[in-house]
């Protein structure tokens, strides 16, 4: 979950990176020296007057439309800071590419983090809203707050959302949606053993296991004979919907700040929507509860906790986790399975641990953390920094928002030996072998963000990619028939295209 108050254009700017060397090692003191040089000397594109950087970022600019690969450009380019600063922009960005450097601020700003984003979400929750928001106490939700209205939420749901066995309860049923989705991708199989809109298929998987946790139900995605006028039909065209709006309200360049554009009003709308849609599941799930009684405690789902706080925290983590979750998921599995397919041999490794029913899934959990260090969720976490910072030789001042590129950091040979191969070996072998994870900086791979702030639905998250990876290859060979994969960034990274991948059957 991450967001940018800063504005599109702060987004668009989001997209800038560099470094492939270490100029100068982090300087750890928050406090000032002499020797310091200010933000304005910090490395970046060229500036001009009044305009600052902003032709580049323009049609025939150097870094427009670059998304993705900005980030590897500006770190080549500049070094490990980089400061983006120009016209439109509400906020001066500085990107990170450091990993002393990274936790200098993140270890900073860990008591209150300010990590702005989803403006447009947060505009409509804000303003759209305050009914639902009586006082200071009340939070907007987890991916729209900060301050001590973020820290209080968050010291609320914490504790459920994270209790490992509060989550485990949810392993038959994850299992079962898994299972399911394995015979509809099995139905899908054209001629060619491939399957058209697998990644829109990848995505109602995601959202019906989102669901089986934040919404305490199965929608019923796959049945083909789901009403159009149904509420779960129309919660999944209603997502749809939501991110589409929040990319290009929140991720690109846009005036719906300065007034009412046809789009934010439709935005407007559809969050209405989202809402509406998640208060009515969770008060279908209320009176089911009333019809099955008290469980024990070890027995209650997330949803009937979160309904111990209030119903209105309920319904708020049921559309933050739809929101943040189902994109979110459904491409780290496609990041999964392309590596899978792109290395036969360790696709077979796998198998072998799943055919021997091994409960430690040793291999498994590294497969996910070592395609989750080659794709991310996301290409950085951020902070809107609360104090100056002294570090790399240059002062980062109050209030600006540094972008710490732990995609860059965790594709470095200082950090990961052979960078770029997908080697799922390097997070299981001995401390003594060079590959070893832990020989890199604890800060260089950080795919859930940093901290206190770090994301909530993790543990979610991994049950359902350790849920449903093992059923495809298990019962599939899954090999990728088309040139190597791009990658580009939307909401979250994800591999561009159609997603040429076939899946044979295996006995």
């Amino acid at each position: 979950m991450q967001s940018l108050r800063g504005r599109s254009f702060c987004r668009v700017s989001q997209f800038c990176s560099a470094n492939n060397f270490r100029l100068v090692s982090a300087n750890v003191a928050v406090k000032h020296s002499d020797s310091v040089k200010t933000w304005q000397e910090i490395p970046g594109p060229s500036s001009l007057p009044i305009i600052g950087q902003l032709h580049h970022f323009l049609p025939g600019g150097s870094l427009h439309n670059k998304n993705h690969a900005m980030y590897d450009i500006l770190h080549k380019q500049y070094g490990p800071i980089v400061k983006i600063k120009f016209l439109g922009l509400p906020i001066l960005i500085i990107h990170l590419y450091d990993a002393d450097a990274v936790e200098t601020v993140v270890r900073g700003e860990d008591t209150l983090p300010a990590r702005p984003a989803f403006l447009s979400l947060e505009y409509y929750r804000n303003n759209y809203m305050k009914d639902e928001i009586s006082s200071n106490t009340n939070s907007t939700g987890l991916i729209t707050e900060h301050g001590e209205r973020w820290k209080s939420m968050r010291s609320k749901v914490n504790p459920i959302m994270l209790q490992p066995k509060r989550v485990k309860l949810y392993s038959k049923i994850l299992d079962k949606v898994s299972e399911d989705m394995l015979d509809r991708l099995k139905s899908k199989l054209n001629n060619k053993n491939m399957i058209d809109g697998i990644r829109q298929e990848m995505t109602m998987w995601s959202l019906e296991a989102v669901s089986v946790v934040s919404l305490g139900q199965r929608l019923n995605c796959f049945d083909p004979n789901l009403p159009a006028d149904s509420p779960a039909k129309k919660l999944m065209k209603n997502m749809h919907d939501v991110f589409y709006m929040a990319e290009n309200l929140d991720l690109k360049p846009s005036l719906w700040r300065y007034f009412s554009t046809p789009l934010f009003k439709t935005a407007m709308k559809t969050y209405e929507e989202q809402w509406q849609l998640s208060s009515y599941f969770v008060k279908k799930r209320i009176e089911a509860l009333k019809k099955e009684g008290k469980k024990p405690d070890d027995e209650t789902g997330i949803l009937e906790k979160l309904l111990d706080i209030d119903e209105r925290t309920a319904v708020l983590m049921a559309g933050d986790s739809l929101f943040a979750g189902i994109d979110t998921v459904s491409n780290v599995v496609i990041s999964i399975l392309y590596f899978l397919a792109q290395n036969p041999e360790k696709q077979e490794k796998l198998r072998e641990e799943i055919i021997s029913e091994d409960p430690k899934q040793s291999y498994l959990k590294a497969c996910i953390k070592e395609a989750l260090r080659l794709i991310p969720i996301t290409p950085a976490n951020l902070r809107k920094v609360s104090k100056e910072y002294d570090v790399l030789g240059y002062r980062i001042p109050k209030d600006a928002l540094v972008i710490m590129n732990h995609g860059v950091l965790c594709k470095m040979e200082e950090h990961y030996p052979k960078p770029d191969e997908f080697i799922p070996e390097r997070w299981v072998v001995d401390k003594s072998d060079p590959l070893y994870y832990g020989h890199a900086h604890p800060f260089a791979y950080s795919p859930f963000g940093y901290g206190t702030r770090s994301c909530i639905g993790r543990r979610i998250a991994q049950l359902q990619m350790e849920s449903f990876v093992p059923k495809i290859v298990r019962n599939f060979h899954v090999s990728w028939e088309g040139p190597p994969a791009e990658v580009d960034v939307a909401m979250s990274n994800y591999i561009k295209g159609d997603l040429p991948f076939v899946f044979k059957k295996l006995n």
